[in-house]
């Protein structure tokens, strides 16, 4: 766990400023601290650095043992939050091996301050758990993260560093959870590791079983899981604060691997499958956060988990499955898995949450299409609504927590193309639009009235490309920040 702490002087031997060019001119922009900046810019003059987003330069100091060098772009000396939490995560990253650093990054407020911070925390991860000899030689991140700011006394201040410390902490359990190979995350052990963190972040947690699912009619889920010797599960947590100004239900994809089943993938890039889960850990990682944070809006998490495999119990293309609430799906492709776990959970969230008083609204978070990356890429997802109002409430949270989401339509006209002969519905349509597609197979089971979201994550969960800003290779966490940040925006209405 990274600690956060704020201080008015650099107390450590490493100083982390920020590198802008303004009318083509290197700028340091240190929040105030001293450093010797003439000699400064003409080294970093002389090697040619460029301030761009992602350049890290080191140096050494005449105080510091250290002076790191974090590009902010070009520009004027008003930086937003997201550029700030970027150039602070990518100084973290080029930090490990040392304990602790000084983040001296320009800030005017409070919520600039706490991106800083929460970039900073994001950027101090690493992923070593499998490594066997060699574990030895790896460099650790920062242990501890001080902020140079004039607001350090501040009540504000102060709960804006707790709070990133309370980020990083299960943004780190996601990307863990994602990282671990299948062969050491199965539906079950994701499902007994998460109850037993539940207690310590005051959170109720459920698990129920194969056999239980199975006679509850929970079709989508058992289908899914019935090739693998790994049974499913459903995991149920719940945060449920005194007087709960709201009530939401977040419901994650949790497909520990994804073959394909009998409709197998190619053996190019299902290494990655392991991260079909991250939907599920993303939910479950927000609700424990909110929990730590003490939000007054109330939230079931639910992550139907289960292993996708071929065997002779394998659900077969053309099969007909019946999902929890009684609707029937003919499978023509058992590897748009994903939505008939997803199908299952959602109609017993909203069932539960209609017992407990109605939900406020339901949000599914999934690595659902690979069509979603193919129209907007691997760092932006998708959002899909039946409520414009609470599409709007989740865009300006995910702009606030600083993650791309883009609106997408679910037009009426691709509909028909999820007709079946012999069952309600198929569960796929047309290929062109196969993201939207998506969507609209699962607004099947919503209730109109009910405002709901579906985030399609399948680019950004993962990066299998270079570390950028405080993004790790490997899982993101993408999805959690936003989650955490829409309570809070709710917790604040009056």
């Amino acid at each position: 766990m990274v600690k956060v702490k704020l201080t008015t002087k650099v107390d450590s031997d490493i100083l982390v400023v920020g590198l802008t060019k303004v009318n083509n001119k290197l700028q340091i922009e240190s929040n105030g601290a001293q450093l010797e900046s003439v000699s400064l810019l003409t080294t970093l003059n002389a090697i040619g650095a460029t301030a761009k987003a992602d350049e890290v330069i080191k140096l050494p100091g005449k105080n510091t043992k250290l002076v790191i060098f974090t590009g902010l772009g070009d520009g004027s000396s008003n930086f937003n939050a997201e550029t700030l939490r970027r150039a602070a995560g990518a100084a973290a990253r080029e930090l490990h091996g040392n304990k602790m650093a000084t983040f001296a990054l320009p800030h005017k407020s409070v919520v600039e301050l706490s991106a800083i911070a929460e970039g900073a925390a994001l950027g101090s991860y690493t992923f070593t758990e499998f490594l066997g000899n060699t574990k030895a030689e790896q460099k650790a991140p920062l242990g501890s993260v001080s902020v140079y700011s004039k607001f350090t006394e501040t009540a504000q201040a102060k709960a804006a560093a707790k709070r990133a410390e309370i980020i990083a902490e299960q943004t780190f359990l996601v990307r863990d959870l994602i990282n671990t190979p299948p062969s050491h995350l199965t539906p079950d052990s994701f499902s007994q590791r998460l109850k037993k963190l539940s207690s310590k972040y005051g959170v109720k947690a459920e698990i129920i079983t194969d056999t239980a699912l199975k006679k509850s009619g929970f079709g989508g889920i058992i289908a899914v899981g019935q090739g693998s010797a790994n049974p499913p599960r459903l995991l149920h947590v719940t945060y449920s604060p005194a007087k709960a100004k709201k009530r939401y239900a977040f419901v994650g994809k949790g497909i520990t691997f994804d073959t394909g089943g009998l409709a197998l993938k190619p053996a190019n890039g299902m290494e990655a499958m392991k991260s079909d889960m991250s939907g599920a850990a993303a939910v479950i990682g927000a609700v424990f956060a909110i929990a730590q944070l003490k939000l007054p809006i109330a939230v079931d998490g639910w992550a139907p988990l289960a292993e996708n495999m071929v065997s002779d119990n394998a659900t077969r293309p053309s099969d007909v499955i019946t999902i929890y609430g009684g609707k029937t799906v003919e499978v023509l492709n058992p590897d748009a898995e994903g939505r008939l776990v997803l199908a299952d959970a959602l109609v017993k969230a909203a069932e539960v949450g209609k017992k407990s008083g109605g939900l406020d609204g339901i949000i599914d978070v999934a690595t659902l299409t690979g069509a979603q990356v193919v129209a907007l890429g691997t760092r932006t997802s998708a959002v899909m609504t039946n409520n414009e109002e609470f599409s709007s409430q989740f865009l300006l949270a995910a702009e606030i927590a600083g993650e791309s989401f883009w609106p997408m339509p679910l037009p009426v006209e691709l509909r028909a193309s999820l007709d079946s002969p012999v069952a309600d519905l198929a569960n796929i349509g047309d290929r062109m639009g196969g993201m939207l597609v998506a969507g609209l197979f699962l607004k099947e089971f919503i209730d109109p009235q009910t405002p709901w979201l579906h985030l399609d994550i399948a680019g950004p969960a993962y990066n299998e490309k270079n570390a950028h800003g405080y993004t790790p290779v490997g899982g993101t966490g993408i999805g959690l920040r936003s989650l955490v940040q829409l309570a809070e925006l709710a917790s604040s209405q009056s």
